[in-house]
């Protein structure tokens, strides 16, 4: 691709999101298959801006069979879902300048539908545990909301959902959305397979039982969501309640110190691919992309301090390798 590329001046860059790009102008929709959910997005919401126009993430499928498997995944990936950004944040920078969220693509995510509530609710979804009743309780209530600014039911879909885990029925997966692109897919399958290894933790409820799981309301875990969103691995985490569920009796630790200690405690080598457990101890040792990416800035910074930096990550990108300052 980069080949392809060269004759333009232009090369593919990482990250999940360009930090000088200017979303508010220049924007096309794009004009191919698909193009009337497209035109119906943006007439309801205007998608120039962050989050619509300037934003790239990771998507994950977990398959399910039935409403006992997706109670089961749907339990497990609520608890593990405010942890994800702490882990995955690389979208600082944007407007050439250093944003207040190191997740800065999740904070734009978490805001751009606020027209309409209810497509993304809290990001942390409800405790739904069924097809009917996330049906009735989610999707139905979404529809309704929906129905006045989409004359033409363009986006009666289950895809208008835009909770951080969107349960999939038409291919029977829950679709992980919290994840920012990292710098080369090596870094992403890492912080993948760490998510799904703290997710099978709690499906074998040798940690926490399903009955727990189940019992936590999405106004407890959407705090914990929006610090991570905001500060990464340095979140301070103060629920005792889901300190505990881990072992951990301290009155606070910081997201990034319960991450390692989830991988050092109860994950197992047979959990992960070659290389992986070198890729994660990175981030716990220098923190996700979006702290890695400030760190290597000076305190006050121009474009050309950017430029410098994302030409490395560029490089990553075009070598497969982790991104160290």
């Amino acid at each position: 691709m980069d080949t392809l590329l060269e004759p333009f001046g232009a090369r593919l860059m990482p990250g999940a999101a360009h930090p000088w790009m200017d979303p508010y102008n220049g924007v096309e929709l794009w004009p191919h298959e698909y193009n009337p959910i497209y035109e119906a997005y943006n007439r309801i919401f205007n998608c120039s801006g962050h989050g619509w126009s300037n934003v790239q993430s990771t998507h994950l499928n977990l398959p399910f069979c039935g409403n006992e498997e997706f109670e089961k995944l749907h339990a497990a990936l609520r608890l593990v879902l405010p942890l994800i950004p702490a882990m995955a944040a690389s979208s600082p920078i944007a407007d050439m300048e250093q944003k207040p969220f190191l997740d800065f693509r999740m904070e734009m995510y978490r805001t751009n539908s606020i027209k309409i509530p209810s497509i993304t609710g809290l990001i942390v979804p409800e405790a739904i545990f069924s097809r009917e009743a996330y049906q009735t309780e989610v999707l139905d209530k979404m529809y309704r909301e929906i129905a006045p600014f989409d004359p033409d039911a363009i986006l009666q879909e289950e895809w208008l959902n835009s909770r951080g885990l969107m349960p999939r029925w038409d291919r029977n997966s829950i679709e992980v959305r919290v994840m920012d692109v990292q710098e080369c897919p090596k870094i992403d399958l890492a912080i993948l397979e760490w998510v799904v290894a703290v997710t099978k933790l709690f499906i074998s409820e040798d940690l926490y039982s399903l009955e727990l799981q189940k019992s936590w309301h999405e106004n407890e875990l959407y705090p914990i969501l929006l610090s991570t969103i905001q500060h990464g691995e340095k979140a301070v985490i103060t629920n005792q309640k889901y300190l505990e569920i881990f072992g951990i009796s301290a009155s606070s630790v910081s997201a990034g110190e319960l991450c390692e200690h989830i991988f050092q405690e109860f994950d197992s080598p047979s959990d992960y691919s070659s290389g992986t457990s070198e890729i994660l101890n990175l981030i716990f040792d220098e923190g996700p992309l979006a702290r890695r990416i400030l760190n290597s800035l000076p305190q006050t910074f121009q474009k050309r301090d950017l430029e410098n930096v994302y030409r490395q990550l560029c490089d990553c990108l075009k070598y497969g390798k982790p991104f160290i300052p």
